[in-house]
C-alpha cells in the first residue's frame, strides 16, 4: 500500500532546487512520485517498499536539502515567518557591515573630494584593507549560507542559485583581495577593487529573500486560518459534571456542551438545544443555519445565541475540518501541467548560465577594451547574479497556493491540484438536476381548490391522510401544514394514493383515477385545464377528495435553487455551454431547463447513459460534470473535471476533482472563474520570469557597451534579481482579493434535447 511522506525542508531557493529535490527522491526504488513546493518550502513523496522514510530523509540529506521537520497533514504553516525573521536579522547585519564600504568606495567615485580626503587621511591602501575586513565579515557571517550551500552543489555537479551567488561574490572578493595584497600579480590597468560589489550583492539578495519570505508567508494564510478555526479545549459532560478537556483527548461518543458564541469543538450531532450556527467557514455562505436535535454540526463552526449539547461523531483527522485542510494542502502542493515547461527549462538553466558567464569573460578578455580583466569580471559576475532562477521557481506554486487558498475561503475545495488548470479549459458544464440545480426534495408549489373550498381546507384534509405516510410528497404537504388534524383508519393503495377517515368522513389523496371512483361520482374536469398546465411545467399533481366530492388538487415539485438561474447566466457570460443530464422524466427536465436558460438537456438518463452523454459533449471540448448523488459518480469520473456538491453523498465527493461545500450551484461559476484567474496569474508570472532572464542576461553580458559604453553593475544586477522574485510573489498575492464573477441575466438560448 502506498504511503505519503511529507516534510518541510531547508535550502530550496530556486526552480533548480525544486528539480534536484524531486530527482533525489524519485531515483530511490519504491518512490513513485515526488512533489517539491518552493513557495511552501515543503516536499511530498508517494512511496512503497523497499523505500522507507529513513531512505527518503537520507536522500534529501545527501542532495544537500536536510529535513527541518516532518509535518502532519493538518499542521499550521508558520515556517515562512520564522525564516523571514532570520533573514531580516541577517540583512540588518549585512547592511551594517556593507554600508560603510559602499559609502567609502562609491562616494570616492562620485565625489572627487571624498577620494582625495580618503587619500590624505587614512590612505587608499588602508581603505582597501578596511573594506577587505568588513566585506570578509559580511561574507563569512550573513553571506556564508551562499557558500555553504552553493559550493557543495558545485561539487555535486548540480549548481543552484546559491552556487551562482557564491561564484559571483567569491570572484569579486578574491579578485579585490589580490588587487589589495598582491597587486603585482595583475596588469597595471586592472588593479581596481570590487569589495563593495560583493558586499552589496549579499545585502540585496538577503533583502530580496526577506521580502520574498514575508510575501510567501501570506500565501499560506488559508491553511493557517483553517487550523486556527479549531478550538483547543471542549467542555465535556461527564459523570462528575462539566469537565474541560483538550481537543486531542476527545473520543467518539463524548457529550459536549457548546456555549453561545463558542466554536463547536468537533463533528457531532445535536442531542439537546436549538441554535443558529455560522457555517461560513465550510460553505462560504454568510447566513447562519438553524440546528436542532438530530441535526449534524461541524467542528470549527460558530454556535449562535443559544447553548447546544452535541455528541461527538468524529474526532482528529476524521473531522470535516481536517479533511478540508488536507485537501487544501494537497492542492497547494500539486504540480499543474503548465509546470512541466518550467521543469524542462530549469533542468539545463543554471549550467547554461555558468556557460554564458564563462563565455562572457572570455569574449571581454579577447576583444574588450582596457582594463579588459576588470570589465570581464564585472560582466561575468553580473550574468551570474542576474540569471538566478528564483522567479521561475516561484511563478507557479505561489499562484497555486494563493488561488486554492482563496477558493477555500469561498467554499471551493480542489481535491486534485491539476483540476485547477483543467477546470479553466472547460467548454461545457453539465449539471445533474436533483440536489444540484434543484433543492433535492419536493415542496408544495400550488394548491387548486374547487369552487366552495379554500387552500387551507384542501391542505388540511391532505395532511390528515399524509401524516401516516413516509412518501416524499407526503413530507412536502406536512411541511406546509404544521398542525395536521387527527384521522384514523389509514390505508394505502401502492402507486395510486392513500385514504383515512377524518371526523367520520373518508378522505382520499392520490391520482385522479384513485379519487374519482364511480360510486361517488367524483370527477376532475373542473380542474383539468389547470392540472395540465402544471404538469407541463414539470409538477406532480395529486387530488384530494372529502367524502363524495372533490376538494381540490395539490401540485408538488422539486424547486429550483434560488441562485441556479444566476449560475447558468454567469457560465454563459464566460462563454461556456450549459447542459443538464438527469434521470428525471422528459417533461420535467425540459421545463426546468427552459426556465433556467440551459442549452442542452438529456432526460431519463441512467448512470451509464449519463457517461455516454458526457462523452458526446466532449466533441466540443473539455467537459465538467456537476452532481451530488451515488448515481452521479460514474459521470463525475468520466468528465474532464468532476464537481461535487458538498451536501451530496460521500461517494460523489470522493469521485469528484472539486468539492463545492455549499449547495449553491453558483459555486460552479465561481470555481471556473477563479481557476481561469489563477492560470492567467501563473502565465503572467512565467512571462515575467522568463522574459526577465531573456532580456537582462544579454544586458548584463555587456551587449550595450559597444554602443553606449554601458555595463550593468553587479550591484544593480543583484537588486534586479531580488525584485523579480518579489514581483512574482506580489502578483500572485493579488488573487487573495479575487471576487466572485459578475452576475448577469441568463440569455434565452434555444433548448436542444439530446436523447439518452
Amino acid at each position: 500500500m502506498a504511503e505519503v511522506f511529507r516534510a518541510d525542508i531547508d535550502g530550496m531557493h530556486c526552480a533548480s532546487c525544486v528539480k534536484r529535490v524531486e530527482d533525489a527522491l524519485v531515483r530511490l526504488p519504491g518512490v513513485t512520485a515526488a512533489r517539491a513546493n518552493l513557495a511552501a518550502g515543503s516536499v511530498e513523496a508517494d512511496f512503497v517498499a523497499p523505500a522507507d522514510k529513513d531512505a527518503l530523509l537520507k536522500a534529501l540529506e545527501d542532495a544537500g536539502y536536510p529535513v527541518s521537520e516532518e509535518v502532519p497533514s493538518d499542521a499550521p504553516v508558520n515556517r515562512q515567518a520564522e525564516e523571514a525573521d532570520r533573514l531580516r536579522r541577517d540583512t540588518i547585519v549585512a547592511a551594517a557591515l556593507v554600508l560603510p564600504v559602499f559609502l567609502l568606495e562609491m562616494g570616492g567615485h562620485l565625489i572627487p573630494a571624498v577620494h582625495h580626503l580618503v587619500g590624505q587621511t587614512i590612505g587608499h591602501q588602508t581603505s582597501r584593507v578596511l573594506q577587505f575586513l568588513l566585506i570578509g565579515a559580511a561574507l563569512a557571517g550573513p553571506g556564508r549560507q551562499f557558500f555553504f550551500k552553493g559550493i557543495p552543489s558545485l561539487m555535486r555537479r548540480a549548481p543552484d542559485m546559491n552556487a551562482l551567488v557564491a561564484l559571483g561574490t567569491g570572484a569579486s572578493f578574491l579578485y579585490s583581495t589580490v588587487a589589495t595584497f598582491a597587486p603585482a600579480l595583475l596588469p597595471v590597468g586592472a588593479r581596481g577593487v570590487y569589495f563593495e560589489a560583493a558586499g552589496v550583492i549579499v545585502a540585496l539578495i538577503l533583502l530580496g529573500r526577506t521580502l520574498e519570505a514575508r510575501a510567501k508567508g501570506r500565501t499560506g494564510a488559508a491553511i493557517r486560518a483553517l487550523v486556527g478555526l479549531r478550538p483547543s479545549v471542549a467542555m465535556v459532560v461527564s459523570a462528575g459534571g462539566l469537565e474541560e478537556r483538550p481537543i486531542a483527548a476527545l473520543k467518539v461518543g463524548d457529550v459536549i456542551q457548546v456555549r453561545p458564541g463558542e466554536r463547536i469543538a468537533t463533528d457531532g450531532v445535536v442531542t439537546e438545544g436549538s441554535a443558529f450556527v455560522d457555517e461560513s467557514m465550510i460553505t462560504g455562505e454568510p447566513v447562519p443555519v438553524e440546528k436542532a436535535e438530530g441535526d449534524p454540526v461541524t467542528g470549527g463552526t460558530v454556535n449562535g445565541a443559544a447553548a447546544l449539547t452535541i455528541r461527538a461523531t468524529a474526532i482528529g483527522e476524521a473531522t470535516v475540518l481536517s479533511g478540508i485542510i488536507r485537501m487544501v494542502r494537497d492542492a497547494q502542493g500539486a504540480k499543474l501541467p503548465i509546470q512541466s515547461l518550467v521543469d524542462r527549462v530549469t533542468a539545463w538553466f543554471v549550467p547554461a548560465v555558468l556557460a554564458v558567464a564563462a563565455l562572457t569573460v572570455l569574449v571581454w578578455l579577447a576583444v574588450g577594451p582596457a582594463p579588459a580583466l576588470g570589465l570581464a569580471l564585472v560582466a561575468g559576475v553580473s550574468v551570474l547574479i542576474i540569471a538566478c532562477p528564483c522567479a521561475m521557481g516561484l511563478a507557479t506554486p505561489t499562484s497555486i497556493m494563493v488561488g486554492t487558498g482563496r477558493a477555500a475561503d469561498l467554499g471551493i475545495l480542489f481535491r486534485k491540484g491539476e483540476a485547477l488548470q483543467k477546470l479553466s479549459e472547460i467548454k461545457t458544464v453539465a449539471f445533474d438536476k436533483t440536489g444540484t440545480l434543484t433543492e433535492g426534495r419536493p415542496e408544495v408549489t400550488d394548491v387548486l381548490p374547487v369552487e366552495g373550498r379554500n387552500e387551507a381546507e384542501v391542505l388540511s384534509a391532505a395532511a390528515a391522510v399524509e401524516v401516516f405516510s413516509e412518501h416524499p410528497i407526503a413530507r412536502a404537504i406536512l411541511r406546509r401544514v404544521l398542525d395536521a388534524p387527527k384521522a384514523e383508519g389509514f390505508q394505502t393503495a401502492p402507486g395510486s394514493g392513500a385514504e383515512a377517515v377524518l371526523d367520520g368522513v373518508k378522505v382520499r389523496v392520490g391520482t385522479g383515477a384513485f379519487v374519482a371512483v364511480a360510486e361517488r361520482e367524483i370527477g376532475i374536469a373542473a380542474l383539468e385545464e389547470q392540472v395540465e398546465r402544471l404538469r407541463a411545467e414539470g409538477r406532480t399533481v395529486v387530488f384530494v377528495s372529502v367524502g363524495d366530492t372533490l376538494a381540490g388538487a395539490v401540485a408538488v415539485a422539486d424547486p429550483v435553487k434560488p441562485r441556479a438561474r444566476a449560475a447558468v447566466g454567469a457560465l454563459h457570460e464566460m462563454g461556456v455551454s450549459v447542459a443538464m443530464v438527469t434521470g428525471d422524466a422528459a417533461p420535467t427536465a425540459r421545463a426546468i431547463a427552459r426556465d433556467l436558460g440551459i442549452d442542452h438537456v438529456v432526460p431519463e438518463a441512467l448512470p451509464d447513459e449519463k457517461v455516454a452523454a458526457i462523452e458526446a459533449f466532449k466533441t466540443s471540448g473539455p467537459v465538467a460534470f456537476v452532481g451530488d448523488g451515488i448515481n452521479d459518480a460514474p459521470a463525475l469520473a468520466a468528465a474532464d473535471t468532476g464537481l461535487a456538491i458538498g451536501t451530496g453523498t460521500d461517494v460523489a465527493i470522493e469521485t469528484a476533482d472539486v468539492v463545492l461545500m455549499s449547495g449553491d450551484p453558483e459555486g460552479v461559476a465561481r470555481a471556473l472563474a477563479l481557476s481561469r484567474a489563477t492560470i492567467r496569474n501563473i502565465r503572467q508570472n512565467l512571462g515575467w520570469a522568463f522574459g526577465y532572464n531573456v532580456l537582462l542576461i544579454p544586458v548584463a553580458a555587456g551587449i550595450f557597451y559597444p554602443f553606449f559604453e554601458l555595463l550593468l553593475s553587479p550591484m544593480l544586477a543583484a537588486g534586479a534579481m531580488a525584485l523579480s522574485s518579489v514581483a512574482v510573489v506580489t502578483n500572485a498575492l493579488r488573487l487573495r482579493r479575487w471576487g466572485a464573477p459578475t452576475k448577469g441575466s441568463p440569455p434565452e438560448p434555444e433548448l436542444q434535447e439530446v436523447p439518452a
